[in-house]
């Protein structure tokens, strides 16, 4: 019962230091690993990505960022992913939520815009690093059923 009330304990205390991070003009770096494998396409296969992403809270809890990705899925098959974005998150417990717009271009020769929605959760390992796990789906606007993807994504995110 000990064990129980101090994670308890050390829970409400790395969601009550949070809320320092998500304040205005606090800057962001994040690398991610993405996918492990997930599709429900048939661009089946090994599939795995890596991601980077840097970002600003230009208001409290209100964070705007910039990313770039390669995933990598099948036997010759790549994908590199630009994009942008803007996020929400909710001090009280550390969910985001987010949307933005995203340019991929996958080998041999397609091009693609998808709109990716994500939730995550932002679990600090001190004052700046935290580790933080997403669910995304990206829409495909030029391919619906091909071109959309879900997945999910864990990174390791600095909050300077």
């Amino acid at each position: 019962m000990k064990k129980f009330f101090t994670l308890l304990l050390l829970l409400v205390s790395f969601t009550i230091g949070a809320r320092a991070q998500f304040e205005q003009d606090t800057r962001y770096v994040n690398t991610s690993l993405s996918n492990f494998g997930l599709s429900y396409n048939d661009r089946g296969g090994l599939r795995l990505g890596m991601n980077a992403e840097g970002g600003y809270f230009f208001e409290d809890n209100w964070m705007v960022h910039g990313s770039a990705g390669i995933n990598h899925f099948g036997k010759r098959n790549n994908e590199i992913t630009l994009g942008a974005g803007l996020r929400y998150y909710f001090s009280s417990n550390g969910i985001s939520l987010g949307t933005g717009l995203e340019y991929m271009h996958r080998s041999p020769n397609h091009n693609d815009l998808r709109l990716p929605f994500n939730i995550g959760y932002t679990f600090y390992l001190n004052h700046y690093i935290a580790i933080e796990p997403q669910v995304f789906y990206k829409l495909s606007v030029n391919d619906f059923t091909q071109g959309s993807e879900i997945g999910m994504r864990i990174g390791l995110g600095f909050y300077f």
